[in-house]
């Protein structure tokens, strides 16, 4: 008995400590935010409880042989197709709703098989492994099993309480696009990972040096595209619903919202010309910087800041669309309701008052990390003047003269790209200063 407990006990502390922070957390925060709890963490468990009792008999006795290069393959192009799935959305009728908050049989499938694969060669299946090969006794064997079972569990279910209060506080469609992009990087993150398992540490050099910086250019140009496309998408979707509001500012030539825009435009080409002439192998990327490694996570910054362009634009036009009700019903005791902007400060918006410029500037940092060139600096370069003065000298005057009170206020608890560690207290119209973003 006494070497069952100790089992469990050292296999629950290290592998709930090992799980913090881990991708199989953040996965079930992902599945949280779209299926019950309750489900998913049934899921969880049967996958842990599988997974862990495969680890315990390998180390116990069959040695750590088990080839999980093929299955994280397997799991990688799961996890893609689970992001198109998200993405694409389903709709129910009343009665099919009843009957899946009645089952949700699908989750628990979904949770498990999704687990099951992820864990296969992970760091808490090696972990368990190590540790039952230390406690070599079938009492011990069973004490890391159950320990290690009930650590990743616990750890999970930290992430699915997350995941429950952010869907609370987010749009729905907003935590789909959120869901599906947490599918794509875990997908990206197998990837990464299984291919130097199936072809060998220098699988993903090799790779490069096939495709060589003409492919890296082509791919940073076309999933630059593709995002820019998506936000531009989602920003026209949020503007239809804004109707006649609009900023008090000026647009002319020479005012701050042209210089914004011109530099905007003119970052745009520069940041997509730099890929396109690295493809066609008129300009060489910079060479410290033209790394395999360097190239997946631009893809990954690529992909996370057009992804919060598109959650803040789908919030911002959430807000829009309930407004106008709002500004219809009151129109007739002020006939300028209508054109009043409102003011978006949940969400996304809670801690942070222009998230939607945030997640260009990592965008715009992933596609230069992709293509990494000179001309490339210059068009970040010009992207983060464009922010700043479409954030200092358009946004927060057109709003601070429209909203008044309601506005500095706001803005004396938000940062202005980054969430502030402390409140500011500098009192309104003294000055433009903040601590953090």
């Amino acid at each position: 008995m006494d070497g069952f407990l100790i089992a469990f006990a050292i296999s629950f502390g290290v592998i709930f400590v090992a799980e913090l922070g881990d991708k199989s957390q953040l996965m079930a925060l992902t599945f949280a935010t779209r299926f019950n709890a309750i489900p998913v963490l049934i899921g969880i468990t049967i996958a842990t409880s599988v997974t862990h009792l495969v680890s315990v008999a390998v180390g116990y006795g069959l040695g750590a042989s088990i080839p999980t290069g093929w299955i994280a393959l397997v799991a990688a192009v799961a996890f893609l197709a689970f992001g198109a799935w998200t993405l694409r959305g389903d709709s129910l009728s009343e009665d099919e709703e009843a009957k899946a908050k009645r089952a949700g049989g699908s989750a628990v499938v979904a949770a498990s098989v999704a687990f099951f694969l992820a864990e296969l060669g992970d760091k808490t299946m090696l972990a368990t492994i190590t540790l039952a090969a230390q406690h070599g006794t079938l009492a011990g064997s069973i004490g890391i099993w159950a320990g290690s079972t009930v650590g990743m569990v616990a750890a999970d279910g930290l992430a699915i309480v997350v995941g429950r209060q952010l869907g609370k506080r987010l749009p729905e469609r907003a935590i789909s696009v959120g869901a599906a992009v947490m599918f794509f990087v875990f997908g990206a993150w197998l990837l990464y990972e299984a291919v130097p398992q199936v072809g060998g540490e220098d699988a993903w050099g090799r790779v490069v040096d096939v495709a060589g910086h003409h492919g890296l250019g082509w791919a940073a140009l076309v999933l630059g595209a593709l995002a820019v496309g998506a936000g531009l998408w989602f920003r026209g979707r949020a503007h239809r619903a804004r109707g006649e509001r609009r900023l008090d500012v000026a647009r002319t030539p020479g005012s701050p919202a042209w210089w914004a825009r011109t530099l905007f435009v003119l970052a745009a080409v520069l940041g997509f010309g730099a890929p396109l002439l690295v493809a066609l192998d008129v300009l060489q990327p910079i060479s410290v910087l033209a790394r395999p490694a360097v190239a997946v996570v631009g893809a990954g910054l690529l992909l996370l800041g057009f992804a919060v362009v598109a959650v803040a634009m789908l919030q911002l036009g959430t807000v829009w669309r309930r407004s106008a009700t709002e500004a219809g019903a009151a129109a007739a005791g002020d006939p300028d309701a209508a054109r009043r902007p409102v003011l978006a400060t949940g969400g996304i918006y809670r801690r942070v008052r222009n998230p939607a410029l945030t997640g260009l500037i990592v965008g715009c940092a992933g596609m230069l990390f992709m293509a990494p060139t000179l001309l490339g600096v210059l068009a970040g370069v010009l992207i983060l003047v464009a922010v700043q003065i479409q954030a200092r000298a358009v946004y927060e005057p057109g709003l601070g003269s429209a909203l008044g009170a309601e506005y500095d206020e706001y803005r004396a608890r938000t940062g202005r790209f980054l969430p502030r560690v402390r409140a500011d207290r500098t009192p309104a119209g003294e000055g433009d200063r903040t601590t953090v973003g």
